[in-house]
């Protein structure tokens, strides 16, 4: 609080001039009084001049940190031109036939279809538990057509395809995985890759992701081929993403519980076969496939008669060798 000087020096003098000080003494003093007075006030002006300058420092400063929180809470300048970018994030799972397509059958009236849907269920657990997350082309007893199966998988950004099924000629206890193997190269593609040759571009990266499960496969199921195999499988065709069928066992087998116990190993195997694949994933910069002009989707049938997995189901511009029917073994 700032002194008034000029009460203070009134009430001083009235004081002094009714004193019994010599005149000399009295203006003495006065002046002494009024030096000390003087210091006094000069200090207080200073200590207030530095308060203020410090309080506006402070106010001036405040912003500074929530600048610096912007700062640290803003994505660096490429952070949208990463994101997702060639990352695999996403499985598309196939449970194969459905519907009034049973698939292959067995002794005791089992189904391929109603086994397949048993053995996807843990199998995204499995890929969940990794941290990826699963699509599934059917969940009951529907029959999505080839290229509905493959129109969801070709939605997807940073996905593979996987088609589970089981043989009807394969060894007991052991598990296979094929890739595609019907398709030429592309060429004069105009910027467009043909519906009926979608997985073209993926062959690489499918036999990749293959032998990645395979490989996993192989230690699990005493039998079972290290690497992956090929083979014209009509699911994989339309699929424009890295792409395989891992077919399991053969229906054959004297008791269901012996196709049950696989699952978990199976379902383990895939999973990380995936994750194992994730370094190798990079999508070519390539368009959407577009479907054949000649035939629309639609035109694919919904079912299709047991066995015909591996056989040809697309519209009558697909690639002739497409039509062949699959090696003995591989998925029907």
């Amino acid at each position: 609080m700032l002194l008034d000087v000029r009460k203070v020096y009134s009430s001083l003098a009235l004081r002094l001039s009714s004193s019994a000080l010599p005149p000399g003494a009295s203006r003495a003093f006065v002046a002494t009084a009024v030096l000390a007075l003087s210091a006094l006030l000069f200090w207080q002006f200073v200590s207030s001049s530095n308060n203020v300058v410090a309080a506006q420092s402070t106010t001036a400063a405040a912003p500074a940190p929530q600048n610096n929180t912007a700062t640290a809470s803003q994505p660096p300048n490429n952070f949208q031109a990463n994101l997702q970018t060639n990352v695999l994030n996403t499985v598309v799972l196939d449970p194969a036939h459905g519907g009034t397509d049973p698939g292959a059958r067995g002794t005791g009236g089992l189904r391929e279809s109603e086994v397949v849907l048993e053995f996807a269920a843990q199998i995204r657990r499995a890929l969940e538990s990794q941290g990826l997350q699963v699509v599934q082309t059917r969940l009951g007893d529907e029959n999505p057509s080839f290229d509905d199966r493959s129109a969801m998988a070709n939605a997807q950004r940073g996905a593979v395809f996987v088609t589970i099924h089981i043989s009807s000629t394969g060894l007991p206890s052991t598990a296979r995985v094929y890739t595609n193997s019907d398709l030429p190269p592309l060429s004069n593609t105009n910027g467009l890759i043909p519906w009926d040759q979608a997985q073209s571009p993926f062959l690489d990266l499918s036999r990749k992701l293959g032998d990645a499960v395979q490989s996993l496969l192989a230690q699990r199921f005493k039998g079972s081929p290290n690497e992956s195999q090929s083979a014209a499988v009509r699911q994989l065709r339309t699929t424009a993403a890295p792409a395989i069928a891992v077919e399991i066992s053969s229906v054959s087998v004297e008791k269901r519980e012996e196709l049950d116990r696989m699952a978990p190993g199976v379902a383990d195997a895939i999973a990380r076969g995936v994750v194992a694949f994730k370094p190798s994933y990079v999508v070519p910069s390539l368009p959407s496939p577009t479907q054949s002009l000649s035939v629309p989707p639609s035109a694919t049938p919904a079912s299709a008669p047991p066995g015909s997995a591996a056989r040809s189901a697309a519209p009558p511009s697909a690639h002739p060798a497409a039509a062949s029917v699959a090696p003995k073994g591989s998925p029907q």
